[in-house]
């Protein structure tokens, strides 16, 4: 990698661009610009055909393998710094010295694609942690769903702690953000069948029949869904609970109600 341009001073105005990105939502917004961190996250983010403005590497603390995928990217983009800098864009330590810049997707409803004919897609309605965002992007990647709908979004998908939270999974899913009504009327015009996980009306998840093209709608713990959701679902669902409490961390709810649904479609 040679002619690699190379930044020493936390004063240059192109790390001060990525700081700024990096901690603030509006800038993101503004400018349609994250930050990412880590070799697996821009693996993930290149497979994902994101387009990747620049990329940072420390090499006292980049591996080999790092080094063997930047040196199959275009030079041009590539940029050394020094551990001061790197320690100053770097929202973690354990990011194997990579951090980049990257441009944003639209999450529109109208850029989705499905090709599964027997859809299964997961829903998650107004979630604020980064932390459980993450999570629920996690189970979507490890179950291969088709789409995550976040309905009524309150966080900034690119949030760095969502990136993190979700270990690169952000770039790996069909996500759409969409509010509750366009989201409803899509399922109902594609035949979809929507299943809201909630206390009332419900049948236990081993009970009902999740083999058709289904939505598995999830809320907050602190609120549930909205009446919206629960209005328009075909059948509410409940995970029984045994001990003294009435429901469980969204995401561990909604990676038990997944895998069921993807258990009873192996037998088909």
């Amino acid at each position: 990698m040679e002619d690699i341009k190379h930044i020493s001073s936390i004063q240059n105005a192109l790390v001060k661009r990525v700081v700024l990105l990096k901690e603030k939502s509006r800038e993101r917004k503004k400018t349609g610009l994250f930050v990412l961190e880590g070799q697996r996250e821009l693996n993930l983010a290149v497979k994902g055909n994101y387009r990747i403005e620049n990329i940072f590497y420390c090499e006292p603390l980049v591996g080999q393998t790092a080094l063997d995928l930047l040196s199959d990217i275009d030079s041009s983009i590539l940029i050394s710094v020094s551990t001061e800098v790197y320690k100053k864009m770097a929202h973690r330590d354990s990011t194997e010295g990579i951090v980049a810049l990257a441009k944003a997707k639209n999450h529109d409803l109208s850029q989705l694609k499905i090709k599964n004919k027997n859809p299964l897609i997961l829903v998650a309605e107004a979630p604020e942690k980064p932390g459980n965002i993450g999570a629920l992007l996690r189970t979507a990647d490890a179950a291969n769903l088709d789409a995550v709908f976040i309905a009524n979004p309150k966080t900034d998908l690119y949030n760095p702690n969502i990136i993190r939270s979700s270990v690169g999974c952000v770039f790996s899913r069909n996500i759409v953000m969409a509010d509750t009504g366009t989201i409803i009327s899509f399922f109902k015009e594609n035949n979809i069948k929507i299943y809201c996980a909630a206390l009332s009306a419900s049948l236990p998840y081993t009970e009902v029949d999740l083999t058709e093209p289904a939505a598995i709608v999830v809320g907050t713990e602190h609120s549930g869904l909205s009446n919206e959701w629960l209005s328009n679902s075909f059948q509410n669902i409940i995970i029984p609970m045994e001990g003294q409490i009435d429901s469980m961390n969204v995401s561990v709810s909604a990676a038990i109600l997944i895998f069921e649904a993807k258990r009873q479609r192996r037998k088909f």
